[in-house]
């Protein structure tokens, strides 16, 4: 029967469109890589026109990209790439970034307090919270092997 609960899901796979999961893999790498090889030019370049040693030019490079991320999200662009990138463009920082404007944009006609400031990390809140525990705990975990092994 067709409308049956039991077999429903057996009913609706000819009307399901096919997930191309390998070609998805593939534009998420190679995209995801791309993002990471421009932020790799990033650092090369302030640490030759800037004298930025290795180890300090990491933070200019990572608020860069930051940046670069946000001001695409504000235009709409962002959104495009991340579109045909999948998980290669929210991965990296530049999806932090995405999901922090895109928050803010969102939510700024409720105004600057009750709007934007309350809702900035609705999304990556989530990711802030499981960065930060899981530094805690693997933070003891490596404590406690160099305690006592």
């Amino acid at each position: 029967m067709l409308n049956d609960p039991k077999n429903y899901s057996e009913n609706i796979k000819p009307f399901q469109p096919r997930i191309p999961y390998a070609a998805n893999c593939v534009r998420a790498f190679l995209s995801g890589g791309l993002i990471c090889l421009a932020g790799q030019f990033m650092e090369t370049f302030y640490i030759h026109f800037f004298h930025f040693t290795k180890q300090s030019a990491g933070n200019p490079t990572v608020a860069t990209l930051i940046l670069l991320a946000a001001l695409m999200t504000g235009i709409g662009v962002y959104d495009k790439i991340a579109r045909f990138a999948g998980a290669g463009s929210i991965v990296p920082v530049t999806g932090f970034a995405n999901s922090i404007t895109s928050a803010a944009l969102e939510h700024k006609s409720e105004g600057i307090v009750l709007g934007i400031a309350t809702n900035l990390f609705s999304l990556a809140g989530e990711v802030i919270v499981f960065g930060v525990v899981s530094a805690a705990v693997l933070g003891i975990i490596r404590l406690f092997i160099e305690q006592f092994f």
